[in-house]
């Protein structure tokens, strides 16, 4: 049924909870910054000032030569945008995705926002996206299996008339930001791993207004929709209880 997460110990965990408020901290930095006028440079700058502060380490700077510490995804871009010149403007959506390592732990989460006034659909979008998120995080409990979280995401979003994003997927985290096995937004056809307490994922939704295909563009990371409609994503990282599921990034 696929590869089994790792389980972690009570003080992994709160390791990574550790970095989880970290995290949260880099996107309040972030929302507070994103205004029109902006640059997704700025955006950066602010995030790197929390993890300065914060004594942590990024871990999307220099992954696979990864230039910045988030990724600032506007509008049409799904994931992976690299700060720099782009200026936000009135009605702009973008997306901030960003991790922090607290003692060689690791938490990533994403949100996406609307800068300055944006059309009612828009706003539908982000909310729907979001709340495919939090609907694929109540499955993550012991006994269920892990792509039970892509089918409750894919049934959100796609009863709003949405599509699911298939190319990129979540993850198991821990003391690597990507391990195994993914966490695909939509149902693959079989439940997956079984879930245990001490797991601990990634789930990171990205909805298309259009349709679900997607496009690389020429610098190798930003990944746009391949028809030009608006992309939302939603992450938090995730640890696997007794109790349910515990979100780590949360302020």
């Amino acid at each position: 049924m696929g590869t089994a997460a790792v389980r972690r110990n009570a003080d992994e965990i709160a390791k990574m909870r550790r970095a989880g408020k970290v995290v949260a901290e880099m996107h309040a930095a972030t929302r507070e910054a994103a205004k029109p006028g902006a640059t997704t440079a700025d955006l950066d700058a602010a995030a790197r000032e929390v993890l300065r502060v914060r004594g942590a380490k990024s871990n999307f700077l220099n992954y696979r030569g990864f230039p910045a510490v988030i990724c600032t995804s506007p509008n049409d871009m799904i994931v992976h945008g690299i700060p720099g010149t782009y200026v936000l403007e009135d009605g702009d959506v973008i997306s901030i995705d960003c991790g922090a390592i607290i003692e060689g732990y690791h938490a990533d989460a994403a949100f996406t926002m609307a800068v300055g006034e944006v059309p009612a659909a828009t706003t539908r979008l982000l909310e729907v996206t979001e709340r495919s998120l939090w609907a694929g995080i109540e499955q993550l409990r012991p006994g269920r299996r892990l792509h039970e979280v892509g089918r409750a995401v894919q049934e959100v979003a796609e009863a709003a008339g949405f599509s699911v994003v298939r190319e990129y997927v979540g993850h198991a985290i821990g003391t690597a930001m990507h391990e195994e096995p993914q966490v695909p937004n939509y149902w693959p056809g079989t439940g997956g791993p079984l879930l245990k307490t001490g797991m601990v994922f990634a789930v990171e939704p990205m909805v298309n207004a259009g349709g679900p295909e997607t496009r690389l563009l020429d610098d190798g990371w930003s990944v746009v929709t391949a028809d030009g409609s608006l992309s939302a994503h939603f992450e938090h990282t995730i640890a696997v209880t007794e109790d349910g599921p515990e979100v780590l990034t949360v302020p």
